[in-house]
This record gives structure tokens, C-alpha cells and sequence, in this order.
């Protein structure tokens, strides 16, 4: 009688259980991709080559067919544990940093623009969001409030990134001497929009991760 106490409980318990969220294994997937991206992009500024910009690349593409798969799954799904404006905004937005991440080192590559010391801080605390993007999705079915604390400091990342981004484009400015000079000068302000976009896309994703905890833990 015992025995038959004990399994039944036990089913019970399976039947209420709540079944992992595969929307989140999906966007840990997508997230940790983005980590490894921003790695090499690290990677590309301390020796731009074609090599260090392919693997940029590969990894974008890796990164957009964790996406598709995604979409595809919220298509077919009736019922999703979490709004899927926000499963697909969110996906989106962590996307956009390592499209913004490739797009920076292809026009580096195009335009033959060296990586500087502003361009290497920049990608420096790129990859800093990039990990605190990994690790909120990471807590958010468990721990959402420390989900929460990492969306708050991407936003502190993003304030260093506005600081940093106003310097460079200051420095800029900063008498050409030729006309060599203030082409460079465009060629570099294009640069920096990309890796300011970027982290910019990393703190929208903050944002909604902020709303997600707020909504449903």
C-alpha cells in the first residue's frame, strides 16, 4: 500500500511539474553563439585578418539558424509560456548585436580601417553585454530576479558604451591634417555607430528580459 502511495505521489508530481521552457534553451543556444562572436570580434581587433573575420562570419550564420529554427517553433505552437512578442523580440535583439558585430569587422575589412584603442574598448565591452546576456537568459526560468541583475548591468555596460562612443567621435574631430585624414575620419564614424548599435541592441534585449520577469516570475 505504501509502494502504491509512493508512485502515485510521484506521478502526480511529474503531471505538475513544469516542463523545461525549450523558447529559453533556444535563446541560450542563440546567446551563447553571441558570445563566441563577440570573442572573435576581440579576436579581429587585436589581429585584423581574413581568418579572424571569417570566423565572425561563421559564427552569424550559426547564430541566425538558431533564430530560424526559433521562429519556426513559435509558428507551430499554439501556446507559449511567455508572450511570443517577446520570445521573438528578444531573439531578434540578441541577434542584432552579432549582426552588428559582423557587419563592424566585413566594413573594417572593406574599408581597410585598422582597429584602434576606442575600437578594442568597444568590442571589449561588447563582449561584456554579450556574457551578461548569456547569463540573465541562462537564470531566467530559475532565478529570475538575478535574470533581472544581469539586464541591470548591461544598461551600465551600454552608459560606458555612450561615454566611450562620445570620446572616440570627439577625438575624431580632432584636426585632420589632410584629406587622407578626414576620409578616415568617416570611415571610422560609420565603425563606431555599428559597435554603439550593437550594445545598443544588447540593452534592448536587457529590456525585455526586464519585462519578461516582471510578467510571468
Amino acid at each position: 500500500m505504501k509502494a502504491f502511495f509512493l508512485k502515485t505521489k510521484d506521478r502526480v508530481q511529474r503531471l505538475f511539474q513544469r516542463k523545461p521552457n525549450r523558447f529559453i534553451k533556444r535563446l541560450g543556444e542563440q546567446s551563447v553563439i553571441v558570445v563566441q562572436g563577440t570573442e572573435a570580434l576581440i579576436a579581429y581587433m587585436a589581429k585584423p585578418n581574413k581568418k579572424n573575420a571569417a570566423r565572425v562570419r561563421s559564427l552569424e550564420k550559426d547564430a541566425d539558424e538558431v533564430r530560424r529554427i526559433l521562429i519556426d517553433e513559435l509558428n507551430r505552437t499554439f501556446v507559449t509560456p511567455i508572450d511570443r512578442e517577446d520570445l521573438f523580440g528578444l531573439s531578434r535583439a540578441i541577434d542584432d548585436v552579432l549582426d552588428y558585430a559582423y557587419s563592424t569587422t566585413n566594413e573594417m575589412d572593406i574599408l581597410n580601417v585598422s582597429p584602434n584603442d576606442h575600437l578594442r574598448a568597444m568590442a571589449a565591452l561588447l563582449h561584456n553585454s554579450a556574457e551578461e546576456i548569456q547569463l540573465a537568459i541562462e537564470r531566467l526560468e530559475h532565478h529570475p530576479n538575478v535574470a533581472g541583475d544581469h539586464a541591470i548591468r548591461i544598461k551600465s555596460i551600454e552608459n560606458r558604451m555612450e561615454t566611450l562612443y562620445a570620446e572616440a567621435l570627439a577625438h575624431l574631430f580632432d584636426e585632420p591634417k589632410d584629406l587622407k585624414d578626414v576620409i578616415m575620419m568617416f570611415k571610422l564614424r560609420e565603425i563606431y555607430r555599428h559597435m554603439f548599435h550593437a550594445v545598443g541592441s544588447a540593452e534592448q534585449a536587457a529590456n525585455i528580459i526586464g519585462d519578461i520577469v516582471i510578467k510571468f516570475y
